[in-house]
C-alpha cells in the first residue's frame, strides 16, 4: 500500500449558541471514482484515508474480483479523485454485474455525475436565522421520532416552517427520509423558501445535494457534518447548523446570517477558541 492516504479530518471555525468564534474538527469527505481495467465503476464518498483498501474492499464484497491474486495494480491520483486497479485477466460480464443494482437501507446514498455537474447553478439566497427558530424547531421535533422510540436503528428527517411540522419521516437511512420530503413538496407544490430542513443524520455531501435541489435554505441536524458537506453549502449557499441538540450548536456555514436572540447562561468555563468567526 502507498502512503496515498489523506487527513481524516480538518479544522473550520463555527460560531457556537453564545454567538462565540471556535475551533473544531469535521471529517473529511472526497469523491474517489473506482476503475477497473479503465471500467469506470462507481464513484465513492470517503474519507480518503485508506483509498487502496477501500478500492480493494468493494471489490471483493461487490464480488467483482474472486481472488486477491487477481489484482496486479492499485493506484490512487487524489488530482482527479479516482483510484484505478488492473487485474490480471480482466473481470468477465461487467454489463451483468452492472445491470442489477440494489439501493441499500443504508446511509452511502447514491450520485449521479451529471447531477454533480448541475450544482454551480444553484445558488440559494441568504436568509435570518433567529436563535429562538433553531430552539423551536429542535423542542418540535423530540414530540416526533416515533419509531426510533419504539425499536431504534432508524433517521428521522423533518420538514419545519413557522411553528409547524408540516412532515415527518423515518427510515433506515437518512438520504431515503429525505427523498420521501422531496416527494411530498413535489406533489404539493411546496416550495422550499422559508422553510427549515432538520435530519438526525450527519450532514455529508449528499445531503446537502439534496436540501439545495428542494430549493431549502436552511438545514439542521443533531449529529455531525463533513468536509465535502460544509463546502457545497457554502457553494450552494445553504445554511449550515450541526451538533444541535437542547440549547447547543454549532453555525458551520452562514453565521453572518444568524441572529442570536436567545443567548443561554454562559455556562462555567465557557471561553472562545477561534477569533474572526464564519
Amino acid at each position: 500500500m502507498s502512503a496515498a492516504g489523506l487527513s481524516p479530518s480538518h479544522p473550520v471555525q463555527v460560531l457556537d449558541e453564545f454567538g462565540t468564534p471556535r475551533d473544531v474538527h469535521v471529517a473529511g469527505e472526497r469523491p474517489l471514482t473506482l476503475y477497473v481495467d479503465k471500467r469506470e465503476i462507481v464513484t465513492l464518498m470517503t474519507l480518503g484515508s485508506a483509498p487502496e483498501l477501500l478500492a480493494l474492499g468493494y471489490l471483493r464484497n461487490q464480488g467483482f474480483v474472486k481472488t486477491i491474486g487477481s489484482i496486479l495494480s492499485v493506484q490512487v491520483d487524489w488530482k482527479s479523485d479516482s483510484v484505478a486497479v488492473t487485474a490480471s485477466s480482466g473481470v468477465d460480464n461487467w454489463e451483468g454485474k452492472l445491470a442489477h443494482r440494489t439501493v441499500t437501507t443504508g446511509c452511502e446514498g447514491t450520485v449521479f455525475g451529471s447531477l454533480m455537474e448541475k450544482l454551480d447553478e444553484i445558488r440559494l439566497p441568504p436568509v435570518v436565522l433567529r436563535q429562538t427558530e433553531i430552539y423551536h424547531t429542535l423542542q418540535r421535533v423530540n414530540e416526533y421520532n416515533e419509531v426510533y422510540r419504539r425499536a431504534g436503528a432508524v433517521h428521522g428527517c423533518t420538514l419545519c416552517r413557522g411553528d409547524d411540522i408540516e412532515i415527518f419521516v423515518e427510515d433506515v437511512g437518512r438520504h431515503n427520509a429525505a427523498d420521501a420530503i422531496s416527494g411530498h413538496m413535489w406533489l404539493e407544490g411546496l416550495p422550499g423558501g422559508g422553510r427549515i430542513f432538520y435530519t438526525t443524520g450527519r450532514l455529508t455531501s449528499e445531503m446537502v445535494i439534496k436540501v439545495a435541489m428542494m430549493g431549502i435554505p436552511i438545514l439542521v441536524s443533531r449529529s455531525g457534518v463533513t468536509w465535502q458537506g460544509i463546502d457545497l453549502a457554502r457553494r450552494m449557499g445553504v445554511t449550515l447548523i450541526a451538533r444541535a441538540k437542547g440549547r447547543h450548536f454549532l453555525v458551520y456555514h452562514s453565521a453572518r446570517h444568524a441572529l442570536f436572540d436567545a443567548i443561554p447562561q454562559a455556562r462555567p468555563g465557557h471561553r472562545a477558541e477561534a477569533n474572526d468567526g464564519d
